[in-house]
């Protein structure tokens, strides 16, 4: 999906505040000037590609919204976005811990393809000023205002974009507490629809499964290199190709140790991942992966850009007689020193 591409039909917004005892729900569409629909794009875009959003599957059987959304037509959005806002205060209601928010309905186009999104906008504190005319003159004070939405530039913690045509979602969403118990409320009782892992998460998931086979199986001494070899591998299947098969990742990483090869894919095994592809799209998701982060026992910490760790002819690792490492850093131009 392309922000650009977005066109902005329908809006509507419910306030749900569970401190008020009830929603507030609009009986009429919300007006929508070129601020305000940037503001309702920029959040679409981050939920519809984002590397940490979700693509889910409804329960048709168990699903109110899915049976909404069969019969959907766009004379129905007013009485659609109701039913939902509704819909998602009961659980919020029931279950404090859920943040009060607004929720905006969006019914929108991109390219040829309908979307519906459903964005919670959770309340958070903000400061600004006014000024108190006084007999003597101006008092400016400071004041809180304890319900204020996200700003454009803030990611969404709940929130849906659904293909109208094929029924299908993609979410973001946070756990809280239901029942003494951590879930994803979002998806399991409001929208009730199955979720996969995100992108970002399955790449967490495989870095730190990756990390964890060779701190377990190599010595101390050459975990270090170990673990760069295995970035550096990743950061090429992504700059190369956009991502990798998880199988595939492992026949490189461990190309020469078969047997930690077998234990890293039975851990992937567990969550059904080792036929899984990762793709993250993000900048901020894989620039950790662009960089080899060092850190020695003397206090020294280094940031190589993984394009000069890879050229020899700018950095070279060294083990010493005694078994200690020295790092080389060729063809420096000029050295400048930050603050």
């Amino acid at each position: 999906m392309q922000k650009e591409d977005i066109r902005i039909r329908h809006v509507i917004v419910h306030i749900l505040d569970s401190s008020v005892g009830l929603p507030v729900l609009s009986d009429r569409e919300a007006e929508f000037g070129s601020d305000f629909a940037e503001f309702l794009r920029d959040h679409i875009f981050r939920v519809a590609a984002g590397d940490d959003s979700k693509d889910c599957t409804f329960y048709q059987e168990q699903s109110e919204i899915y049976r909404l959304l069969t019969t959907y037509e766009d004379r129905d959005f007013v009485a659609f976005s109701k039913q939902a806002a509704e819909l998602l205060y009961g659980i919020m209601n029931s279950n404090i811990e859920i943040p009060p928010a607004d929720l905006i309905v969006v019914r929108f186009r991109e390219k040829e393809k309908e979307y519906l999104a459903l964005l919670k906008m959770n309340f958070r504190d903000s400061y600004t000023h006014r000024t108190l005319p006084l007999e003597d003159g101006n008092c400016n004070e400071i004041i809180r205002y304890k319900a204020t939405l996200p700003a454009r530039s803030q990611r969404l913690q709940e929130a849906a974009v659904i293909d109208l045509n094929e029924l299908t979602v993609r979410l973001i969403e946070k756990k809280y507490e239901i029942n003494g118990e951590k879930t994803n409320y979002f998806s399991w009782l409001f929208l009730k629809c199955s979720s996969r892992l995100s992108h970002k998460t399955k790449l967490d998931m495989v870095a730190r499964a990756v990390m964890h086979i060779q701190k377990e199986n190599y010595e101390e001494y050459e975990q270090y290199e170990a673990h760069m070899r295995a970035k550096s591998i990743i950061s090429e299947e992504i700059e190369e190709n956009g991502g990798f098969v998880v199988e595939a990742l492992a026949e490189r990483i461990f190309e020469d140790r078969p047997r930690l090869r077998e234990q890293f894919q039975e851990k992937m095994e567990q969550f059904d991942m080792v036929k899984e592809e990762v793709m993250p799209k993000n900048d901020t998701t894989v620039r950790k992966y662009q960089t080899q982060h060092l850190l020695t026992d003397t206090g020294i910490e280094l940031k190589i850009p993984m394009d000069q760790y890879k050229d020899s002819g700018r950095v070279e690792f060294m083990t010493e007689a005694d078994g200690s490492i020295s790092v080389l850093l060729k063809q420096i131009g000029h050295i400048q020193a930050k603050w």
